[in-house]
């Protein structure tokens, strides 16, 4: 019984984060602007720092512990600790710094909104097909 609650709610978690890319790629197509504000606001706080991070751990747990049910499990599987680790990391230093490099990154990253809704909705889609694909792919 724990064990499936575990591979539920992992698996609630994998189609949220794919529904979070899916929403941040129409937005920055649709919104450019708006999607850019709301890509800048990440680490401005030390709350926003944490909030994100956390978010960030989530969907990593849930990819890592959904990927023997997912095709492509060894590559989303990887994905899922990148984002873990990585997440972790960042918490292990100030926030501050974090939002400096947030502060400069983020509008290399946004100079082309059109690209970052084409590869925010492809990993959306990519996410969704390896939830749904059968598991003797990868």
């Amino acid at each position: 019984m724990q064990d499936h609650l575990i591979a539920v709610v992992g698996i609630a978690g994998v189609v949220l984060f794919a529904l979070y890319l899916l929403t941040l790629g129409g937005g920055a197509i649709i919104y450019p602007e708006t999607t850019k504000r709301f890509l800048g606001g990440f680490a401005t706080s030390q709350r926003t720092h944490f909030t994100e991070l956390a978010l960030r751990v989530v969907a990593g747990a849930s990819l890592v512990s959904s990927a023997p049910r997912m095709a492509f499990g060894q590559g989303i599987a990887l994905f899922g600790w990148m984002l873990v680790v990585t997440s972790l990391a960042l918490a292990m230093i100030p926030w501050r710094l974090h939002h400096r490099f947030a502060a400069w990154a983020v509008p290399q990253a946004t100079q082309h909104m059109t690209l970052v809704g084409i590869v925010s909705i492809v990993g959306g889609l990519a996410v969704l097909a390896a939830l749904l694909l059968p598991r003797t792919i990868g």
